[in-house]
């Protein structure tokens, strides 16, 4: 196996050599071999992980966990478990289409609300119904609603009773909190939306505003997590090639 200096696997890779030097102290790649006088010994393998590490960090998907668990991935990849960090990589894959249809829902969902249609389904739930039934911590609903971006009626007997038009309203905020949004701007849109239900949406597409619509803001996060999506089937092939080269060398 070929071997390589830091400063020939940072021209390789087109990095600078403290890169080199960070990933290594972040455990992005395997831990090179020293020489007698103290220089890190690099092989084919770090180039491949390297190369791995940079495809899966093109991407800057934040939301509910998705960040840490490719960065996770990479360091299982580092360590050599190629199969588990297969494993990761779909569990990835499949939380970004999640993350995709939960994105799309909250489009068709405005769209709904600004023609005037109403959902035949009826819902009543209590807060830890809806906490299980959105995948919504209880802490961030409690926070939301304290916020303004949210007023739940309660019952007789004190408990918060979530309506259909509540949960429309929560899948709106989850989408946009995805796309990193600030709970004042989410505020800012939906009392924007609930001035002007008659909004013409394709103007509103066509009418760049300094804080964007929720339309378009959804639209964004659909694109990030297509991109995300492309990225990581990209991963997956990178996994088996080196699975095949390297966690089963020829005799």
């Amino acid at each position: 196996m070929n071997t390589y200096r830091t400063s020939q696997i940072a021209d390789i890779i087109g990095i600078h050599p403290n890169t080199v030097r960070l990933y290594e102290e972040l455990g992005l790649i395997p831990k090179p071999e020293r020489q007698s006088n103290g220089y890190r010994i690099f092989t084919d393998l770090h180039i491949v992980i390297f190369k791995l590490a940079r495809t899966a960090l093109q991407i800057e998907v934040l939301q509910n966990g998705l960040r840490k668990k490719i960065v996770t991935m990479i360091k299982t990849a580092a360590s050599g478990n190629f199969d588990y960090a297969l494993t990761l990589t779909h569990e990835y894959l499949y939380q970004i289409h999640q993350e995709q249809e939960n994105a799309e829902e909250a489009v068709n969902i405005v769209k709904q609300l600004l023609s005037g249609k109403q959902d035949i389904k009826i819902l009543k739930m209590k807060r830890k119904e809806v906490s299980k039934y959105l995948g919504i911590s209880m802490g961030s609903l409690r926070n939301w609603e304290m916020n303004g971006l949210l007023s739940v009626k309660r019952t007789e007997n004190g408990y918060r009773i979530y309506t259909n038009k509540d949960i429309k309203r929560l899948k709106i905020i989850r989408s946009l909190r995805c796309a990193n949004y600030s709970l004042e701007a989410i505020l800012r849109m939906l009392n924007a939306l609930s001035y002007n239900p008659e909004v013409n949406i394709e103007e509103v597409l066509n009418t760049p505003k300094a804080t964007d619509d929720i339309i378009s803001v959804c639209d964004k996060l659909i694109i990030s997590l297509h991109e995300a999506e492309n990225n990581a089937k990209t991963i997956i092939q990178q996994l088996n090639d080196i699975k095949i080269r390297f966690a089963y060398p020829p005799l």
